[in-house]
């Protein structure tokens, strides 16, 4: 017996289901797996995060900034501002207190008054942490980034802490000055973005030359 043609009507519905099935397959299951497939044979580090481990424990991520400061002293006081911790390079500040569910920027234009009130409180309070004068505080040190979760700050700013960091760790300012030479990171190609240290990977070096038993990150609170 024959098979009973289909109505004309229904022939392009089925045509449009098998196209939709064919890319749905194609685009859901194949592309996704190959792709998947070449960045863990060709960049397995990126492509799981870039995250540093310590002992093969995942401790931070290289691509996430985060605070290192001081345990709170009401750990019941939800409002109570993190204090930064001086054994630590610290971040550029951030709108969302380096929360990763509440990555954005302030939303403040130049002209801002609040703005302009929040940049001289952190000049002031900068300063007064590292021991420098408010005139050299550099500008990453008292502007946030528009993520929010940015890992990195200017040379200029890891240069101004590490007088500060060294005497905290009770450490030679040049071996800890050495640290931040070794990680400072140069313009993509040579002319993309600017020089910049990553303050997470940095201080994850920092906690291994201090104590080589450190666990790296431990301290760092967000």
């Amino acid at each position: 017996m024959a098979p009973t043609a289909l109505p004309p009507v229904l022939r392009p519905h089925l045509a449009a289901l098998r196209i939709l099935l064919v890319f749905t397959v194609i685009t859901g299951v194949v592309y996704p797996l190959l792709v998947t497939g070449i960045a863990q044979a060709g960049l397995p580090h990126q492509a799981n995060g870039s995250l540093l481990t310590t002992g093969g424990r995942p401790v931070a991520s290289s691509l996430i900034g985060q605070n290192f400061a001081l345990p709170k002293q009401n750990p019941g006081a939800p409002d109570e501002a993190l204090r930064p911790d001086p054994a630590w390079f610290q971040p550029r500040p951030s709108a969302g207190g380096y929360d990763p569910m509440n990555s954005g920027a302030s939303n403040l234009g130049p002209n801002s008054p609040e703005l302009l009130e929040a940049v001289r409180d952190r000049r002031a309070a900068v300063a007064v942490f590292d021991g420098v004068p408010p005139r050299s505080v550099p500008a990453d040190a008292v502007t946030a980034g528009g993520s929010g979760l940015d890992p990195a700050i200017s040379p200029a700013y890891a240069y101004e802490q590490v007088d500060r960091v060294a005497e905290a760790r009770r450490l030679a300012p040049a071996r800890v000055r050495s640290l931040v030479d070794r990680h400072v990171q140069e313009r993509v190609l040579g002319f993309l973005g600017e020089r910049r240290v990553n303050v997470v990977e940095l201080n994850r070096a920092l906690a291994r030359i201090a104590d080589p038993a450190s666990p790296g990150l431990g301290r760092a609170r967000g």
